[in-house]
């Protein structure tokens, strides 16, 4: 029998036992994958952030003191461990200052706005593990360079010049994915002209011969 979320009472989640621990992994786990996958950089690394978050989460869910939603709790819990995860891996080595970087006005909404979600996913894939990481805290959850800087031990012009640079690889990367939806129809359009061509070149000469 299948049950919303939201119709789930919290008591159930928190009796810490077999059960209550399947009930959490099986209702929250593909929401927080999706954002794994936005933090890591390929499906593996995605699959370890989600596996040590969830041991995480039932190891500390004593620690949830019904402040805010559950389901909260266990977000920022997945996103401190993809946090924690590149920190431990990358020592964000390639962190820039904001000087070094041009600055782009464009707005992520003009950027985004003809992408699929996976498209996105798998642009934002292909992003340097600083840039990528800045970009989701700050753009598709909310936080403020400051607290950006306080998680990463970097400053927030340094945060800054990473969503800065992340921007602009995006727009770019966009930009060539678009010509390609462009381009592709148009080269399928010469293949049929041509092989009309081809064809009619046969018909005329097969005439000529007979």
């Amino acid at each position: 029998m299948k049950m919303q979320t939201a119709e789930l009472n919290t008591e159930i989640y928190l009796r810490n036992d077999v059960k209550s621990k399947e009930l959490i992994y099986r209702h929250f786990a593909p929401k927080m994958y999706g954002i794994c996958l936005r933090f890591a950089g390929n499906e593996m690394e995605a699959d370890d952030i989600l596996q040590e978050g969830f041991i995480k989460v039932m190891t500390k869910i004593n620690d949830f003191r019904n402040e805010g939603s559950f389901e909260g709790w266990i977000r920022r819990t997945i996103i401190n461990t993809a946090i924690n995860y590149y920190r431990k891996n990358l020592k964000y080595s390639k962190f820039m200052d904001i000087d070094d970087c041009e600055v782009n006005n464009t707005s992520d909404e003009t950027i985004f706005d003809k992408l699929s979600k996976e498209e996105l996913i798998n642009l934002i894939h292909e992003l340097p593990n600083g840039y990528r990481t800045v970009f989701n805290l700050n753009v598709i959850e909310g936080y403020t360079h400051k607290e950006i800087g306080q998680m990463l031990n970097i400053s927030d012009n340094t945060s800054k010049s990473q969503l800065t640079r992340a921007r602009s690889i995006l727009q770019k990367k966009v930009t060539s994915l678009m010509k390609k939806k462009v381009k592709v129809p148009f080269e399928d359009m010469r293949l049929i002209k041509n092989d009309k061509v081809r064809k009619l070149q046969m018909i005329k000469e097969y005439s000529q011969a007979v």
